[in-house]
């Protein structure tokens, strides 16, 4: 395996055998470059990333054609001759010779250059670099120590020197929590590069060693994508609520209303034994007092979803005493609101359904509502409830998951109960 490899400004290749050890590796950067057996290597790649031990094989393995770089340690006796035995002249010739690009490339190596020593800005921005990364360390990991979970994600790394993909997802989600309690619903660009940045610095292995940064996948700043980016987009779209879920209240059958006028109520035993009187009560105005007193009742079953079907059983008086609903009416809605019922019945609307009904396939009992509502023949209905019957026969019945064909008398019956919950 021919591997390239670069020290200072010089580039060789470098021959292993497959299966190589980092000690072969090391002794044989040495032998090509000529390096002291004593000297310590460091090993970057090219994003100037450093290469540990552990993972110097597979990264090698996954990209043949990396150049890598070694840079070595060179201690305080190495340079002192500058600084004590170097006669002044020699001094001088140094001082003369020595150019601003020889500078340049001790500093970027890491060597240390005795008198020669990088500017005050270089060593501020270096320095910044490092509490930069520290700081945003801190903060992830007193994120995860806050956090269920988080202790589990560092003990795995710990152990394993890296983390699975199931403990990645979860450190991701404990981030972008900690992230939104801290910075609000949507942070920043800046708080979620931080907190990318102390991924990696507290994960050395998890970062891209081909990304400008390293943290490019857990946070690109640039185009907005990452890890963490996709996790705050998914919990934000949780959270959200539609504005005018707010706005508009429940219609319908579910709406609540407030009863306009409410005599005193009856419940429990008293509520049970008038109800029990007004199944076989022949006198109307004792009907008309003990449905006014057990209206509220009425109403606990109409939002009721199991109790809708159940009004007419509980309380059949409807179907034989005259003006019972419009008495509920004028206690739910009040005395104005009431009267305006039927107020436009009689001339806009029941005359269409009288007409539409008409080209409906006749039957027994819609040939019977019709005679009704024209008042061609007496019914148990009054020719308004009839007509009001005619309009259930137009409606389809609710929809339900099987479509099952149906007699229009049970779709009446089911239309019925809408209705009554929809007056309601």
């Amino acid at each position: 395996m021919l591997l390239k490899m670069k020290y200072q400004s010089t580039k060789k290749y470098i021959r292993l055998q497959s299966g190589f050890t980092f000690l072969e590796f090391i002794n044989e950067v040495k032998n090509k470059f000529g390096l002291h057996d004593a000297a310590e290597l460091h090993i970057f790649d090219e994003t100037d990333t450093s290469v540990e031990e552990d993972i110097l094989l597979e990264l090698i393995e996954a990209n043949p054609d990396l150049c890598l770089t070694i840079r070595d340690s060179i201690s305080d006796e190495d340079v002192s001759p500058l600084d004590n035995s170097t006669p002044s002249s020699l001094s001088d010739t140094l001082s003369v010779n020595s150019s601003d690009n020889d500078i340049t490339n001790r500093i970027e190596w890491g060597i240390p250059t005795g008198r020669l020593t990088s500017s005050p800005a270089a060593r501020n921005q270096s320095t910044t670099e490092v509490s930069e990364s520290e700081a945003s360390k801190k903060m992830v990991e007193n994120a995860l120590l806050s956090k269920p979970g988080g202790e589990d994600v560092l003990e795995e790394y710990k152990s394993e020197n890296t983390l699975m993909h199931h403990t990645q997802r979860q450190l991701v989600n404990i981030l972008a929590s900690h992230m939104t309690e801290m910075h609000g619903r949507i942070p920043s660009s800046k708080q979620k590069e931080k907190y990318a940045l102390g991924i990696i610095t507290l994960f050395p292995s998890l970062k891209d060693p081909f990304s400008p940064k390293g943290y490019e996948h857990f946070y690109d700043g640039e185009k907005g994508t990452g890890y963490l980016a996709w996790r705050l987009k998914t919990m934000s779209r949780k959270t959200h609520q539609r504005p005018d879920s707010c706005i508009y209240p429940a219609q319908g059958p579910n709406r609540q209303r407030s009863a306009a006028t409410m005599p005193q109520q009856l419940d429990g035993d008293a509520c049970r034994e008038a109800i029990s009187f007004l199944v076989h009560s022949p006198d109307e105005a004792s009907v008309f007092k003990k449905m006014k007193i057990t209206f509220q009742h009425r109403q606990d079953l109409v939002h009721d979803s199991q109790g809708t079907t159940d009004i007419f059983k509980t309380f059949p008086r409807f179907l034989d005493v005259k003006r019972l609903l419009n008495q509920d009416f004028l206690l739910l809605f009040g005395a104005e609101t009431a009267s305006k019922m039927l107020e436009k019945w009689d001339t806009a609307f029941k005359p269409k359904v009288i007409e539409e009904a008409k080209h409906l396939t006749w039957s027994t009992e819609l040939r019977r509502l019709l005679k009704a509502a024209e008042k061609l023949a007496e019914n148990d209905w009054d020719s308004d409830m009839a007509s009001l019957l005619l309009l259930l026969h137009l409606l389809p019945p609710t929809a339900g998951r099987r479509r099952i064909k149906i007699s229009s008398s049970d779709a009446v019956d089911k239309n019925w109960n809408s209705l009554i919950s929809y007056l309601y």
